[in-house]
């Protein structure tokens, strides 16, 4: 489930914590980091959860409209796709996940208000209207019906966001990756295929000799840049000018610390890709500044790391 790519930032934000903090071991660094990457894959959990209560809006309303006083006919004869979508039925139906659900002792329950928010919204989108008045009746368009809701209700919530910081620490910024893998399932979902809790490490879904261990790497990740710190910050502070060393203290030497760690530590890493992937991650958490700053500065170390013989390669064209 986990890429490199969100790996490398959950190891960022712990170590950026543990300078902060001034007093974090390795073993709670490593605790904490282990911590995280469940939280993504349980945020994932928690947000397939929301197809039933929102199914469970739209039955409400209908029963409401419908003992009105004087109800429209259209009350009378309500459009019941929604309210019958296979999706839910298929959630709702899925032992594993209502027993992992139960587990977890997640509910919406708490959040009708926003249940209610998110159905009026989608209710007055016309992907929802053209979705209503197709005769089509299908899990797979259920399932596109519930892709577009999670692309286009979700993402950009702050009541959303707000409620998620609120129940976990570690949710923060994981939203959008969760339900992208969400949308992943409804595909999947949508083929025929029964649902089944994701590996938690990417390369834990991948078959085949040669696959590297995505847990190993960012252990391994951490580990480096935790033990390397003092050192590789040290080669920051000395290679900065005047007016940059009011970034000592920011998110771009942890990003260039770690850039410099990975580089040392994993032979089979292109340097192109380590320098690539802090970069990009630099863009999020930095400054408008950081991207020039971390692409320039790592470069220039990671320079002087293979002169000195501390970075080596293994195999044509990772330098």
């Amino acid at each position: 489930m986990l890429n490199r790519r969100i790996l490398r930032i959950k190891a960022f934000k712990v170590l950026y914590s543990s300078v902060l903090s001034g007093n974090m071991t390795l073993s709670q660094s490593e605790a904490q980091l282990e911590l995280s990457c469940e939280a993504t894959r349980d945020l994932y959990i928690y947000m397939l959860g929301i197809v039933s209560p929102l199914t469970a809006i739209a039955r409400e309303r209908i029963e409401v409209a419908k003992g009105k006083f004087n109800p429209t006919e259209e009350e009378r004869n309500p459009n019941m796709k929604f309210a019958d979508n296979a999706l839910a039925k298929a959630l709702d139906e899925d032992v594993d996940f209502q027993k992992l659900f139960a587990k977890k002792k997640f509910s919406w329950a708490q959040y009708d208000l926003l249940l209610k928010k998110i159905m009026t919204s989608v209710a007055s989108k016309e992907y929802y209207a053209e979705y209503m008045a197709s005769p089509e009746r299908s899990l797979a368009e259920d399932c596109r019906l519930f892709t577009r809701i999670f692309e286009e209700e979700f993402v950009d919530s702050e009541e959303l966001e707000q409620i998620l910081e609120e129940k976990s620490l570690y949710w923060n910024d994981d939203l959008a990756y969760s339900l992208t893998w969400c949308c992943k399932t409804f595909k999947a979902l949508a083929k025929g295929e029964r649902w089944s809790l994701p590996a938690l490490y990417q390369s834990e879904m991948l078959k085949g000799e040669g696959v590297e261990s995505d847990k190993l790497f960012v252990r391994k990740l951490l580990q480096a840049s935790f033990a390397g710190y003092d050192r590789y910050s040290a080669m920051v502070a000395e290679a900065v000018s005047g007016w940059e060393k009011e970034r000592l203290f920011s998110t771009d030497v942890v990003l260039i610390v770690m850039g410099l760690a990975e580089a040392v530590t994993f032979p089979t890493i292109p340097v192109k890709v380590t320098m690539n992937e802090y970069v990009e991650i630099s863009k999020f958490y930095g400054t408008p500044k950081s991207r020039s700053f971390v692409n320039g500065l790592l470069d220039r170390l990671i320079q002087t790391l293979v002169n000195d013989g501390q970075i080596r390669k293994e195999g044509k064209g990772l330098m």
